[in-house]
């Protein structure tokens, strides 16, 4: 993580039905396996007690943590536990916790149990506010905006980055630490965060970094970084990675808070490699420890933390090694590990990131360009000759800018078989990296059914289509055949309101 610097020292019948399902690309899910273990239980009793529903109870926690409590150690913005209870100036959720919950602060922050059923009763507390009666509780996608107040985020724009990875990991599923979240169908019920700008998306004209083109732009306070004209003030020789000990959003936001007396250069997401820039390189950001290395480099920080290597993603690798390399080639920083640091590695450093999860090896081979392509990559568009088939219910548009290449197939949402298919020839049996694209718009739908046809049968994650689009988006990896065949489908049978978009498809062994 990101230090202040040095001068300021600062998510039969039922046979035949489960045979339709399978039938409509809709596989029948098995009965969820006997979850036991404290964490589990501790969920299912925070969820009981203050009626939040338990599978977006895991996947909030999920979005903030991977279920980790960090053996009571807080965040780099001072959150707590599994479900990341703040204490700091401008959030002070863990105390809220402690009122509701009657838990001293110190159990809250060390007591996984504990810190779950503070959670619960926060993000309550929230939907309560908010007026959700208890019809309202019963449906997952009416709790978005208590979900969004819960992440304390600084502006509506990072709000609904917050709540949407929070719904994104309810679509795609869950399966981490013994608890298991089932990739479902929910319609998240954004409110007034429905105009805010998506951050997911595509970046628009205005709000593109001037540095680096793939990423966003979100500006940091400018009280959490120092004004220059480098590299004419400063030369420019480091580049210094560092992990954020917090979620993509939460990083965001803190950087953007006044009091932080920190910042960034780069953000990179765990998930799929989204990179928001905060600080313009020409600036120099505080987040080395040393006013030194500060003047003289660019700072990364990637989401996650040091101690779980869930966090450290091939997306998220290659995404931040392209980043590094193009640094490295506009200032003719040489590509090894002098000049390509941990912030570790950093004179006088108190920090441990990135840690010994990080793979070293891995990064460097993507930066220089021993290892930065996958072994085997393909693109299906819709218009791809003889491997894309989808019957004449599915219209065809160029309505919008974000669509991959021409144009992009459309059909309503309708509870039958009719799904679009794109077709492969997987060359061996192995893990895949599954990728979707699809332009993005409120009419779109809101749980779009993404089939993958695994070596152990079809598999189903859900897609909110109404924001994230224009882009690559990684719906997970799976373990795939060898041979030509339908390898994804979109299916068009889903509860989700809005036009079910097939688009393209990426596929890459790992």
């Amino acid at each position: 993580m990101t230090f202040a610097r040095t001068r300021l020292t600062a998510l039969a019948t039922s046979i035949l039905a489960a045979l339709l399902l399978i039938a409509a690309g809709r596989p029948a899910l098995a009965a969820p396996a006997t979850q036991d273990g404290p964490l589990p239980a501790a969920f299912a009793e925070a969820a009981a007690r203050y009626d939040v529903p338990r599978d977006l109870l895991v996947a909030l926690a999920y979005a903030e943590t991977h279920l980790d409590g960090h053996k009571g150690e807080p965040s780099a913005s001072g959150g707590y536990g599994v479900m990341h209870l703040v204490s700091n100036p401008t959030n002070h959720s863990l105390e809220k916790a402690a009122e509701l919950t009657g838990q001293p602060v110190e159990k809250l922050r060390a007591d996984d149990a504990a810190n779950v059923l503070g959670g619960a009763a926060v993000l309550r507390s929230h939907a309560d506010a908010l007026g959700l009666d208890e019809t309202a509780r019963k449906d997952t996608g009416r709790w978005y905006q208590a979900v969004a107040k819960y992440g304390n985020a600084t502006t509506p724009e990072l709000a609904r980055l917050y709540a949407d990875a929070v719904y994104e990991a309810l679509g795609l599923g869950i399966d981490i630490r013994g608890v298991q979240v089932k990739p479902q169908e929910v319609t998240a019920d954004r409110g007034p965060y429905a105009k805010a700008r998506d951050l997911n998306a595509k970046a628009e004209a205005g709000v593109l970094s001037t540095d680096y083109g793939p990423a966003a732009w979100v500006a940091a306070s400018s009280s959490n970084y120092t004004a220059s004209s480098r590299p004419s003030s400063y030369a420019i020789d480091r580049v210094v990675i560092h992990v954020t000990q917090g979620s993509y959003a939460g990083t965001i936001s803190w950087f953007q808070n006044s009091s932080a007396q920190v910042s960034a250069h780069y953000v990179v997401k765990s998930s799929n490699g989204a990179i928001t820039q905060m600080v313009r390189e020409k600036d120099i950001a505080w987040h080395a420890g040393n006013w030194t290395y500060n003047t003289r480099s660019i700072g990364i920080e990637h989401e996650g933390y040091v101690s779980d290597a869930s966090w450290f993603t091939d997306a998220m690798y290659r995404a931040s090694a392209a980043l590094t390399k193009a640094i490295c080639d506009k200032y003719g920083i040489p590509k090894d590990r002098s000049h390509i640091i941990g912030h570790n590695e950093v004179p006088g450093a108190t920090h441990t990131d990135p840690g010994s999860y990080w793979n070293w090896t891995t990064y460097m081979n993507y930066v220089t360009g021993g290892g930065g392509t996958p072994s085997w990559t393909t693109t299906v568009d819709n218009t791809t000759s003889g491997q894309f088939t989808a019957s004449a219910n599915w219209g065809t548009s160029a309505y919008s800018g974000q669509r991959y290449g021409s144009d992009y197939r459309f059909a309503d949402p309708v509870a039958s078989s009719d799904p679009a298919w794109y077709a492969a020839a997987i060359p061996s049996a192995g893990t895949y990296r599954v990728e979707v694209w699809y332009p993005s718009d409120p009419g779109y739908n809101s749980s779009a059914p993404y089939i993958v046809a695994t070596s152990s049968g079809n598999q189903t994650v859900y897609v909110d289509q109404r924001s994230g689009g224009g882009t690559w988006k990684s719906i997970g990896t799976f373990s795939l055949n060898a041979g030509t065949y339908n390898v994804v489908g979109v299916s068009r049978w889903t509860s989700g309101t809005g036009y079910v978009i097939a688009d393209a498809v990426r596929l890459s062994r790992l």
